[in-house]
């Protein structure tokens, strides 16, 4: 099996080896530092196409990540500029692919030309933004020759042109070769430090394979390479936040003006709105059609007499509960459309037309539940001033458009974090979109009964109850329902545990009737959260750098190829 594995490696390599069909015979590397934060770099390239080609690319990588002193990270983007190739047709990657990619590709050649045997290429650019500050130093490190190179370098040698006026130690200057990571300097090079150069050769017979890397290090004094700060650091760094705090300020401010309702008192409401029924309260209550608003009309429709509730105790060790909705008579004729789709689809599109198991709509009514839900909302629309759903439709549209404008601009100026925040802040502020709508004179008092029949749900005391169950027999039944749509059952049903009263008659278990109220709020909960999860049911879509230094540590990170 090993043999196997190692043939297949070495058939994979030798592929890639091939497909690039040449070597590169020397290579030459001149680079000189200024003072002013920035270097210039020469490379010079003596290779051989094997195989007809039309030029090389080479990509330089552009984003790091840095680990500071303090031990914490850092990205850092240098700054590519002065790109030239003389004597031959060359193309840069955009700004915007350099952003997206991390990276920058030269590529070299001319598609209509292909290229045999010996040919030079000199590839000259300026870098900005690549010296390392510290307390102590100012490090230059620099990837003299890449990792991502494929083809092998027959020979190195390389000349670093320090300042004028910065002097270093042998102690002070450090070349690395070989594996990504290797922290040992490196014995394969030659290396001089005199007359304010660097320089290095590779030894006779040295070849820098694949995935090898060349990297230097140089510790200059503090404070002698001046450190380029932007006019404004902060918009060079973080403008973006600057911009999305503004498009949130302006939907807030909208918001405010065309979403937020009207204060309202809230009075204290033992009962829900006359003649509203549990699906409209949760509606309203939030401004959004939530399952719970819907599935709170099964309750509501059994405390009508329209149907009833069984939930059946399944055998065997993995058996699962299930409900069964038995219907006992058809819906008044004055019944909402949303109440009609619900009903009409549990018990005739899905069931036979008496009865349904809540587990044989698995995957099937989420359609339905997704249209009642539509209708729902139309019907709320009623309680809603109608300017500021166009204020609303307007602002949807608005956010939309900033979404396809900021996404690519944030990614081109401040890189993919910017251009990922702006997404999710947009996509966050669509979503609370549905909130721009604000209630009319009718929904804002209606709002005022509402959150005091939700505040007495929550503070209840038993000598209220008990007066209430005096008056009304059926309190509990009439009000289990809203409680329900408020997300408040449990609470709602233990607050009736004391008070002696007899479960709902039409809920009943296969093993025989509720027998009391502590029973009968376990078993319903259980029973219903598990209808809510069926019901919505939808089938299932099928590097750092520090002091040390290591070869490929630096910046300059990218290799080449050829095309």
């Amino acid at each position: 099996m090993k043999k196997i594995l190692f043939l297949f490696s070495f058939i994979l390599c030798t592929a890639e080896l091939y497909s690039q069909g040449f070597t590169v015979s020397d290579y030459s590397v001149e680079i000189f530092i200024n003072k002013e934060g920035y270097f210039d770099v020469k490379e010079k390239y003596q290779l051989n196409f094997e195989v007809p080609k039309h030029g090389i690319y080479r990509d330089i990588q552009l984003s790091y990540d840095l680990r500071t002193e303090d031990g914490s990270l850092e990205q850092r983007n240098i700054k590519l500029s002065n790109i030239e190739v003389p004597g031959y047709k060359y193309e840069v990657s955009s700004g915007f692919e350099q952003r997206l990619n991390g990276s920058a590709r030269i590529k070299i050649g001319d598609a209509d030309i292909t290229l045999e045997g010996p040919h030079t290429y000199e590839i000259n650019y300026r870098v900005k933004n690549a010296f390392l500050y510290e307390e102590a130093t100012t490090q230059f490190y620099w990837n003299i020759k890449p990792s991502n190179w494929v083809p092998d370098f027959q020979s190195i040698d390389f000349k670093i042109h320090l300042p004028e006026g910065v002097t270093l130690s042998p102690e002070q200057a450090f070349v690395y070769s070989g594996a990504f990571g290797n922290t040992q300097p490196s014995s394969d090079f030659q290396t001089n430090l005199s007359g304010g150069i660097f320089s290095g050769v590779s030894n006779e017979g040295y070849s820098s394979a694949g995935g090898e890397s060349v990297t230097v290090l140089l510790k200059l004094p503090p404070d002698s390479i001046q450190v380029i700060k932007p006019f404004w650091p902060f918009w060079t760094e973080s403008g973006w936040l600057l911009i999305l705090t503004l498009v949130f300020y302006a939907f807030i401010r909208i918001w405010l003006k065309h979403g937020k309702d009207d204060p309202v008192t809230t009075t204290t409401s033992y009962y829900p709105p006359k003649g509203m029924d549990p699906a409209m309260v949760g509606y309203l209550i939030d401004d959004s059609s939530d399952n719970s608003d819907l599935i709170s009309l099964i309750p509501y429709w059994a405390s009508k007499g329209f149907l009833k509730i069984e939930d059946i105790d399944k055998k065997g060790w993995f058996a699962k509960d299930d409900t069964k909705l038995i219907k006992l008579a058809p819906l008044n004729q004055g019944a909402t459309l949303y109440e009609r789709d619900l009903f009409n689809g549990l018990f005739s599109k899905y069931g036979n037309n008496d009865e349904v198991l809540v587990s044989s709509l698995k995957d099937k009514f989420y359609s339905t539940m997704n249209m009642a839900k539509r209708n729902l909302k139309e019907y709320a629309q009623k309680y809603y001033v109608n300017k500021s759903r166009k204020v609303r439709n307007y602002t949807i549209g608005g956010l939309i458009l900033t979404l396809f404008v900021l996404a690519p601009t944030f990614l081109f100026f401040w890189g993919i974090l910017a251009a990922v925040a702006s997404i999710i802040s947009i996509i966050f502020l669509l979503i609370m979109s549905q909130f721009l709508i604000k209630k009319n004179k009718e929904g804002t008092q209606i709002l005022s009964e509402l959150k005091g029949f939700k505040s007495f749900i929550k503070v209840a005391e038993e000598n209220k109850l008990r007066m209430l169950l005096k008056e009304d027999p059926n309190y509990f039944e009439s009000t289990m329902s809203y409680a329900l749509a408020f997300g408040l059952f449990e609470k709602w049903a233990i607050k009736f545990d004391n008070l002696h009263i007899p479960p709902p008659t039409w809920y009943s278990s296969s093993t025989g009737r509720m027998v009391s109220m502590n029973h009968f709020s376990q078993s319903f909960s259980s029973s219903i959260n598990s209808a809510k999860s069926t019901m919505v049911s939808s089938p299932s879509s099928s590097g750092s750098s520090g002091g040390g230094g290591s070869s490929g540590g630096g910046f300059g990170g990218g290799g080449g190829g050829s095309w």
